[in-house]
């Protein structure tokens, strides 16, 4: 397998609050099996940072987002285990409806399985990884993290996918989720788990048709740090070379999302002509290996991204992900109904715009007569920047919000709303955002605010989803 078309560009999302291994020991009175865990925020899920990682990587590139006609996601934790969220994907990313999508789930080997779609695939594609497991906080809770990865495709690439390598056994019981649970399990047959994952990648890794002495990182399946060491001990790879592709100590064991992170972290370590290996396995259980061919350098985010990072305590962690918190919190109102938020998709995920054909002044929504020149016209749409200025702010306390924000309240506490301003080519637009990932005491008139795809509230079972802002 070989050809000029390869990776042309990456993106990462890792969660901004971490937390440390300290705080586990402390809370257990054990030792932490990872050095620190990203933990998502209230509003923060496996489809939000898939958007953010991929919008990382389609700006950082030569393309825009229609250029892109194929979409592969890979997760174990999607937001409704029965319904497709790729399509919700399109439309955030302001893809072509035409586009091509591939949802991959069910196993850590997914993130395998989403490169390897959007490798093969005709024209500009696009692969996600993202993932956020939740666990028992007396056992796998202790170490499971979040993030994203994203993989752009297209003719011309500077890392190419040169060969792949797949093996497979029947070996039930090293993490799995029951039906109807969020939490992942395992059966802890510490022999066991070891020899089938040691055997099933490092068989994958050997087949790959690779000279070792060319390879400058390796990216193992990590649920710990000790794990790809212990798969390296069957493959000719000293611990350096696994170490680059080995980031579970910062992120917390992110599922299918982290030997992702691994590669782009090894692949922004090689050097032309070097060559980087990963390692995907799934519990079931299935390995595939991927080997890539660096053309030239390939810049990443990933260490950028991994020292935006917050400390927070345990309980704090707990609350995010919603073990603890409140029971009740009062609130009033009601939430606007799907069809509602449906119609209005592209202002809340794209910041869409109308400008007005006769006299360029911008209107949001793009709804009604122009707000300059009055007149009844048929608007051009316009997309405005996913940044600008607070112009009025304030906070929204227990019993003030909406009762659909009450589990988001509840979890992450008071928040702040503000009227944001932003400027277009030919105008100013207003709106009303909530903040997120800031004190909401601290945010103040005048402060410089960007756009984050985020979780806004559920009802009925269905997520609504759109932009919050957040300090620049």
């Amino acid at each position: 397998m070989s050809s000029d078309r390869g990776i042309i560009a990456t993106g990462v999302t890792v969660p901004r609050l971490r937390l440390d291994g300290a705080e586990i020991e402390d809370a257990w009175g054990t030792s932490a099996p990872v050095e620190q865990a990203a933990v998502p925020t209230a509003d923060e899920d496996s489809f939000t940072m898939a958007v953010a990682a991929a919008r990382d990587a389609i700006e950082s590139s030569r393309l825009v987002s229609n250029d892109v006609e194929h979409l592969a996601v890979a997760t174990t934790t999607p937001p409704l285990e029965e319904e497709e969220f790729a399509p919700r994907m399109v439309s955030a990313l302001g893809l072509d409806t035409d586009s091509t999508v591939n949802t991959a789930t069910q196993s850590t080997v997914a993130g395998a399985d989403a490169l390897l779609s959007a490798a093969r695939a005709d024209g500009p594609s696009l692969a996600v990884v993202s993932d956020a497991p939740a666990g028992d906080p007396a056992e796998v809770g202790q170490r499971v993290g979040a993030g994203a990865a994203a993989f752009l495709f297209a003719a011309d690439g500077s890392v190419i996918l040169t060969d792949t390598a797949t093996r497979s056994r029947d070996a039930p019981g090293i993490r799995f989720r029951e039906s109807s649970t969020e939490t992942v399990e395992g059966l802890e047959i510490t022999s066991y788990e070891r020899d089938i994952i040691r055997d099933l990648v490092a068989t994958s890794v050997d087949a790959l048709d690779v000279t070792p002495d060319d390879v400058t990182g390796v990216s193992l399946h990590q649920p710990t740090g000790d794990i790809p060491h212990r798969i390296a001990g069957s493959l000719p790879y000293d611990a350096e070379t696994i170490s680059r592709g080995t980031l579970v100590d910062e992120t917390g064991d992110a599922g299918a999302a982290t030997p992702a992170l691994g590669l782009l972290a090894a692949i922004n370590a090689s050097e032309p002509t070097s060559q980087t290996v990963a390692g995907f396995f799934g519990s079931g259980a299935t390995a595939t290996a991927l080997t890539f061919e660096t053309r030239d350098p390939l810049i990443t985010d990933v260490d950028e991204a991994l020292a935006d990072g917050v400390e927070i305590s345990y309980a704090k962690a707990l609350r995010e992900r919603g073990t603890i918190g409140e029971t009740e919190i009062a609130g009033g109102g009601a939430h606007v109904s799907l069809p509602s938020w449906q119609r209005s998709i592209p202002q809340r995920y794209r910041l869409e715009a109308g400008q007005c054909p006769a006299c360029g002044a911008v209107a949001f929504p793009p709804e009604g007569a122009c707000p300059d020149c009055h007149e009844r016209v048929q608007f051009d749409t316009v997309s405005l920047p996913r940044t600008g200025e607070i112009v009025a702010v304030t906070v929204i306390g227990q019993g003030g919000a909406p009762p659909e924000f009450v589990e988001f309240q509840r979890r992450d506490g008071p928040f702040a709303v503000a009227i944001v301003e932003v400027t277009a080519s030919d105008g100013t637009a207003r709106f009303p955002v909530q903040m997120t990932d800031c004190d909401p005491e601290a945010v103040s008139v005048g402060d410089r605010v960007a756009g984050e795809f985020r979780k806004i509230y559920s009802v009925e079972g269905v997520t609504r989803y759109g932009l919050k802002f957040t300090p620049e």
